[in-house]
């Protein structure tokens, strides 16, 4: 149970991955989603877009805290941190976010098979009451395995693929088809731990502080 002063950590993303990661990590968190418009924001870079999107959904979601719980804000209950995620895949000098349809999904893992790309996630954290922001991008390299056509025609046909950055995971069905990572594992999932305690202690907190379990 949430104690009175623990502070209250709000996910800006729908994403059950992030979500699940958390909790392992003894972090139990609210969900609002953030509702911005992903294809609408352009970039040179995958760790550029992946920034500008964790900024823009943190940023959304705050706004719609402080609007709604302005009678008890600031500093009259706990602190509220929002976190806004974002992850894109950069491979072959493009920038993958979630695939169109699946016959886009299968054209990518056609491309990918036997080959590596750079996983980027962005965060942003926003101290609601505080108005305090920390922000960074995690970077991890994944190396595919060499996928046969059917392997790739199953697996895009069980719909995981097309929600998720790049057109696959590594904590789901796709999890088989990564030979291997060189960074925070993390990150891939969509949200690095050992970023998210640095963005909290720079915003004055402890990773310890969101602990559900202490």
């Amino acid at each position: 149970m949430q104690t009175s002063n623990r502070p209250r950590l709000i996910l800006g993303s729908a994403s059950p991955a992030r979500r699940a990661l958390l909790k392992s990590a003894g972090i139990e968190v609210e969900v609002i989603v953030s509702g911005v418009d992903e294809s609408a924001v352009e970039a040179v870079s995958a760790d550029t877009l992946c920034q500008i999107l964790a900024r823009l959904k943190a940023a959304a979601v705050a706004d719609r805290v402080r609007q709604t719980e302005a009678a008890t804000l600031p500093g009259t209950g706990p602190a509220t941190l929002v976190l806004g995620c974002d992850s894109v895949l950069a491979f072959d000098g493009e920038i993958l976010g979630k695939p169109r349809d699946a016959d886009e999904a299968v054209r990518r893992w056609q491309a990918m098979r036997g080959r590596s790309g750079t996983l980027y996630t962005g965060h942003s954290l926003v101290d609601v009451g505080g108005n305090g922001t920390a922000e960074g991008v995690a970077a991890t390299v994944v190396h595919f395995a060499e996928l046969s056509d059917q392997e790739i025609k199953t697996y895009v046909g069980t719909g995981e693929p097309l929600h998720v950055a790049g057109s696959f995971t590594i904590d789901g069905l796709g999890g088989a088809f990564v030979e291997r990572i060189e960074g925070d594992h993390g990150t891939v999932v969509g949200l690095s731990l050992p970023l998210l305690r640095r963005l909290v202690a720079e915003l004055g907190f402890s990773i310890t502080d969101f602990w559900t379990t202490a």
